[in-house]
């Protein structure tokens, strides 16, 4: 059983934040497998969805019931082996497990942030990361690895640290958020104002705004999934009884599912951290800060590209990822390009594990290869 120790890093100065703000005596929990090659050419940067964490793979302890996030992709022998690699995950920026986000404490005032926490980006959060790399003597990154908010990332890496990342995966994501999910984020962060624990972000621990944040999930989670998934799991199927209640009670398995997926994520996330991490995806577009040109935003890029989609994923399309690939191909870059077909939806990226592990392993393989020849 792989035992993995979670971690604190606090960075040594304040952290220059894009609204112009900075933010003081910044955490971030981290976690590392593998061990670290003496010439540091096998180090893997694993970045996390909109409610991820550090933990990607292993357990805790070994009483520990459930494994890390991604633990089918990472570990020994799997399709990131962490007998080859060093691996590396940290929580994001603005989330609330492990790292400094709105419910932190606010080192002027001694109480939480809450909504005084500055608005950030995805490229604040990948500065923060750039310090862990520094903190852990990285000098780069042999890949940086995400799906959805973490192929956002993995594609900020690139970008702002050319020289020191050889090889980005970007899977099932995009280069720009669309109108459609910033709606989708827009009507969650309303379900959670809407609440009557929600007291402007000011809710307490026994207070918390859960029917909103329940709620906010629950619309979330229907984009992840796809109309065949849905179709396949649960049809018509009615949850409790043999007939329709005719009322407005929980009638249908999938209601029922969502009901649950609600609840699950009252109990490990926070709202205020919805907030902040939404709206930092919301403001994601790599285009708009190269004139509206992604071909142009891609331009001091120097790393390999393995992008990967999903057919039945209209969150963030097979569209969006062609997109990407024609402006790396513009600037002439090593580029491959895959779309798996899968039932799954979005979510796919952490359930077509025997599909996109192979994928991942050579492609890993090959760029390790290429870094000794």
């Amino acid at each position: 059983m792989l035992i993995v120790k979670p971690q604190n890093f606090l960075l040594p100065a304040p952290l220059p934040l894009d609204c112009g703000r900075e933010l003081r005596q910044v955490n971030l929990r981290y976690e590392t497998v593998g061990t670290l090659a003496p010439d540091g050419s096998n180090a893997v940067l694993i970045t996390h969805a909109l409610s991820g964490d550090a933990h990607v793979c292993g357990r805790h302890t070994p009483e520990d019931p459930k494994p890390g996030w991604w633990d089918e992709m990472v570990g020994p022998g799997r399709a990131i082996d962490t007998d080859k690699y060093f691996v590396v995950c940290s929580n994001v920026l603005g989330s609330c497990a492990g790292s400094t986000g709105p419910r932190s404490v606010n080192p002027d005032t001694g109480n939480p942030y809450n909504l005084d926490f500055p608005v950030i980006t995805i490229r604040d959060m990948v500065r923060a990361q750039h310090e862990l790399m520094k903190h852990l003597g990285i000098r780069k990154f042999l890949s940086v690895v995400g799906g959805s908010m973490g192929g956002m990332q993995a594609m900020e890496w690139a970008i702002n640290y050319p020289d020191q990342v050889d090889s980005v995966i970007p899977i099932a994501t995009t280069s720009q958020l669309s109108p459609q999910s910033i709606a989708f984020d827009w009507v969650g962060r309303e379900a959670i104002k809407n609440d009557p624990n929600w007291n402007d972000g000011n809710y307490s621990a026994d207070h918390v705004p859960e029917g909103g944040l329940a709620t906010a999930r629950m619309l979330a989670h229907i984009t992840y999934l796809s109309d065949e998934s849905m179709s396949r799991k649960f049809g018509r199927e009615l949850q409790d009884a043999d007939s329709y209640s005719f009322d407005f009670r929980r009638d249908f398995a999938v209601e029922s599912y969502l009901e649950h997926q609600g609840r699950r994520f009252v109990e490990r996330f926070d709202a205020n951290s919805y907030f902040y991490i939404t709206r930092a995806m919301d403001y994601f577009d790599l285009a708009a800060r190269a004139g509206g040109d992604l071909a142009r935003a891609f331009a001091g890029t120097r790393a390999a590209f393995l992008v990967v989609s999903f057919s039945s994923d209209w969150l963030f399309p097979t569209a969006e990822s062609r997109k990407i690939v024609r402006a790396l191909l513009r600037n002439r870059l090593n580029v491959s390009f895959c779309e798996i077909q899968s039932a799954y939806g979005h979510d796919a990226f952490l359930l077509e594990a025997d599909v996109l592990g192979p994928m991942l392993r050579d492609f890993l393989a090959n760029r390790l290869e290429a870094q000794h020849a």
